[in-house]
């Protein structure tokens, strides 16, 4: 925000008025709210990894000292010190933060030791902080032991009594290692957490190779290391996506192995669950699946919900968590018969439950400009080098000093130690000493008051080869620290040498495996596959038959109701329904009633959104391809996959604006693209011209005027003719058959307007 943005009035300026604007006012007030969370609460730094509550939890415990050598306090007592000193916020905020950097299951390399109950991974939340007690886990030195180190600046707390940090000098890169999870003001982050050999390693290798790309690193940190195991399913090539762009989504799968029994039998034990699902969640959906329920304003469970049950209970027999303090999570699934392949049973499962899902990711944090930012995993990198690179180099000023400072006293000491009797003298003949002393021996300040405060003890005979001895070595100290500060190269490989030093140290064997999968099969791999006919109402109704060529004169409708669509398709096959927003809901072919009946509404399968209303409908084989316009006059060529997806309140497909309208789906049968608009213009053009992309807009199909709209498309074969049905002359239905020969005159390039029709016809359906 800027002073462009101060209203022109002088008089209604903050800075010549009490009076406020209150639109002025409210954007900043909410700017100044945004920027606060945003910075203050909710985006770890890229430098040490921890958001502000975090660091100064872990900075208060080390104020308390208490280290991992220390015995455990009462959280309480950490609670209180961080709000009376750092953080005057509610005590449940603070607590909550540092149960989390405690637990185990939600940290890779937990920051504290806590004794007492921390909460389980079940979702049990942790014991009253009056209850728990903690302390600093060993791997908590790599951020704090060089904090009194002057490796990074100190601030002000919130009230001035107290100075805090405004980072911590982590020796590794922490953001990486542990990961966050936040969600601010206009932004949010999700960032996994890694291995701490491979990050480290990754660390040393672009230390090493500055022009290093990020195919190289993922050599050597190929992806996250959950604290929970599972496995990561997703191709390498959607991990690079993710980790270029900072944001994406990981597929995740349990892990699990089977158990041999008496008499041939056999159950699955899973041992490993994907990263936030726990063992209470798994065994909630499998009740759901197995004793579905009505949804909300629904009298009956759906087909869909009948098909999941019976499938379910066809393949498992029995679930039961036996999860204990030495097994943190043992699902049993015991089969319904063990002559059932052991792929296929945890398939159904894997297909219908948590036990495969997608972990977010999103690489958002405040960078070393201090701003927030969605960053590569090259940038995160390059960036906590940079600022390690820095603290090595304040910490080895910082002890130059203190060396200077010491061998500065270490030589005072030494010319009293050597001229003893002269400075007793002049210590007893001077009212003023101290001047006395640094005049006749040419001391500082600080050597004369040192010497003044020494005892009688420390003048005696082994004193003076004690200081000789020191003076030797920090004189050695000091020509090391001076070459290692002169020299880039120097400082380069004590940072290499100290990463490798707490790699060695603190570093752990990877726990989540990382192999792509093939897809879990299908919901569908017990349903028969079989010929059908879809039958759709214009109001919404939804049946089907078995077999195809039926006759459309004999099916019936409900009493003022009409056809839509008489779709022979297959009963593995989906059935794609488009609504008036644009939006695709997927149902299956199978979950459809069949029979002579009227068939049921199908708002009863599927979740309509924003008052959405039956558009069209669509089935084929999901590799099919199909090419889907609006009436504004835009379109794109997919696979009708594409379209598909598993949630009822189904997924952002078409993009419309205003009054636009789905047109009839045309299956792509040939190389020539026809479109036809309300003001009987007919446009046909290659194939070829035309954006093949799984949703969106798409791009202009016909060129159209401000009052015409485009009423139908077809991709026909391309030796089939063009029939083209519609309003003709006196408002009757009137139809014209162009052959292949006839659609040259018609053809152009895409986006052009086409050309008139001489049989006057507005064009309601072409095929």
């Amino acid at each position: 925000m800027n002073d462009n943005t101060l209203p022109p009035d002088d008089s209604a300026s903050p800075l010549s008025s009490d009076v406020l604007p209150l639109d002025w006012y409210a954007e900043r007030a909410y700017l100044s709210y945004a920027m606060s969370v945003v910075r203050a609460r909710a985006l770890p730094q890229v430098e040490d990894g921890l958001k502000p509550v975090q660091r100064r939890i872990l900075f208060a415990m080390n104020e308390m000292r208490l280290s991992a050598a220390a015995r455990h306090v009462k959280s309480a007592r950490v609670v209180g010190d961080v709000i009376g000193k750092y953080h005057p916020h509610g005590d449940s905020s603070v607590y909550d933060a540092m149960v989390r950097v405690a637990q185990d299951f939600s940290l890779r390399y937990p920051l504290v030791d806590g004794q007492g109950n921390f909460g389980s991974r079940d979702g049990d939340s942790a014991a009253a902080m009056r209850y728990t007690e903690c302390r600093l886990t060993p791997i908590a030195e790599l951020l704090l032991s060089e904090i009194d180190r002057g490796t990074v600046d100190f601030i002000a707390n919130y009230d001035g009594a107290f100075r805090e940090p405004q980072l911590l000098p982590a020796r590794l890169p922490f953001v990486l290692l542990n990961g966050a999870s936040g969600i601010a003001v206009g932004m949010a982050t999700e960032i996994p957490p890694h291995n701490l050999n491979e990050t480290a390693a990754a660390a040393i290798f672009l230390i090493c190779n500055p022009e290093a790309t990020l195919d190289d690193i993922l050599n050597i940190l190929p992806g996250p290391d959950f604290p929970g195991g599972g496995q990561l399913i997703s191709t390498p090539q959607t991990i690079r996506e993710v980790y270029t762009a900072g944001r994406g989504s990981l597929r995740m799968r349990a892990r699990w192995h089977f158990e041999e029994l008496a008499r041939g039998q056999w159950r699955a034990i899973v041992d490993e669950l994907p990263h936030g699902v726990c063992a209470a969640e798994v065994l909630a959906e499998i009740e759901s699946l197995t004793n579905p329920q009505p949804r909300a304003n629904k009298k009956d469970v759906s087909a869909e919900q009948k098909n999941l049950k019976q499938l379910v209970l066809g393949a498992l027999d029995t679930v039961r968590d036996e999860s204990s303090d030495k097994a943190p999570v043992r699902i049993v699934l015991e089969p319904r018969s063990s002559r059932q392949p052991r792929d296929e049973f945890m398939a159904v499962l894997l297909a219908h439950t948590s036990l495969e899902t997608s972990v977010s990711v999103n690489l958002t944090m405040i960078g070393r400009d201090g701003r927030p930012q969605q960053k590569n995993l090259l940038q995160i990198l390059t960036e906590w080098i940079d600022f390690r690179h820095l603290t090595v180099l304040r910490r080895s000023r910082f002890r130059l000093d203190e060396v200077e400072r010491r061998i500065h006293i270490l030589d005072g000491r030494m010319i009293a130690f050597l001229r003893i009797e002269e400075v007793i003298r002049v210590i007893r003949e001077s009212d003023e000493p101290k001047p006395a002393l640094i005049s006749a021996f040419g001391l500082s300040e600080t050597q004369a008051e040192d010497i003044l405060e020494i005892r009688l003890r420390q003048l005696a005979r082994l004193e003076g080869f004690r200081i000789e001895k020191e003076l030797t070595d920090l004189r050695e100290e000091r020509d090391s620290l001076q070459r290692l500060l002169d020299n880039r190269a120097a400082q380069t490989r004590l940072l290499l040498k100290e990463i490798d030093a707490d790699a060695k140290k603190f570093g752990d064997a990877r726990r989540t495996l990382i192999e792509a999968v093939a897809p879990v099969a299908p919901a569908e791999i017990s349903v028969p596959d079989e010929p059908v006919t879809v039958i759709v109402s214009k109001n919404g109704w939804v049946r089907s038959r078995q077999g195809h060529g039926i006759d459309p004169a004999g099916i019936n409708y409900k009493a003022g109701d009409f056809p839509l669509a008489v779709i022979e398709t297959r009963s593995t096959w989906p059935l794609i329904v488009l609504d008036t927003h644009g939006r695709a809901y997927t149902i299956g072919v199978y979950d459809l009633p069949s029979g002579r009946g009227d068939g049921v509404p199908v708002s009863t399968l599927i979740d309509f959104q924003d008052r959405g209303k039956l558009a069209q409908v669509v089935s084929a084989e999901p590799e099919s391809m199909w090419f889907f316009a609006n009436s504004g006059g835009y379109g794109f060529i997919c696979a009708l996959a594409d379209a598909a997806g598993r949630q009822r309140a189904g997924k952002a497909f078409m993009t419309l604006e205003g009054s636009e309208t789905v047109l009839v789906p045309a299956r792509v049968a040939g190389q020539w693209i026809a479109s036809a608009s309300s003001a009987g213009r007919i446009l046909v053009f290659p194939q070829a011209e035309m954006k093949v992309q799984s949703g969106g807009r798409g791009v202009i199909v016909m060129a159209l005027d401000s009052d015409e709209r485009l009423t139908a498309v077809a991709v026909p074969a391309d030796d089939a003719p063009l029939t083209i049905e519609g309003i003709g002359r006196g408002n009757k239905p009137a139809t014209v058959t162009l052959s292949p020969a006839q659609r040259e005159g018609l053809r152009h390039r895409r986006a052009r307007r086409g050309t008139l029709l001489a049989s006057k016809i507005k064009p309601e359906r072409i095929f």
